[in-house]
């Protein structure tokens, strides 16, 4: 499997921006669609972004829209989900994921590798 590990979480104003990083090591990266996901306490894992291998392809959720950018770097090999205009309903404990399916896909079931999580709190 894909050893993940998350960093640039941490408490920004309403408005504010932050940039995550998920660091890849282990079985080879390549070939390997990436997702960010979100989870605040008492409520399900939510699907919030997902970039295929060669980064052609990119899928949010309706309400990160035009906000948040998801981006790789294969070479180091990182994955970067980019939260612009940080709203307090996007507090949560950010998760990047791996997996091999060829297809752009939302389901966290599909995802087979899992970093530890970054807390992402947004105050009004």
């Amino acid at each position: 499997q894909v050893q993940l590990v998350e960093s640039g979480g941490g408490l920004v104003q309403a408005g504010g921006s932050l940039r995550l990083s998920c660091a890849a090591s282990g079985r080879t990266f390549q070939g390997y669609s990436m997702g960010w996901f979100r989870q605040v306490p008492g409520k399900e894992r939510e699907f919030v972004a997902v970039i295929t291998w060669r980064g052609v392809t990119t899928k949010y959720t309706d309400s990160v829209k035009g906000r948040f950018t998801i981006s790789r770097d294969n070479a180091k090999p990182t994955v970067y989900l980019q939260m612009n205009s940080l709203k307090p309903e996007d507090t949560a404990v950010y998760y990047c994921a791996a997996t091999s399916v060829t297809w752009v896909t939302m389901n966290p079931s599909l995802f087979r590798s899992w970093g530890q999580g970054t807390q992402v709190t947004v105050s009004s």
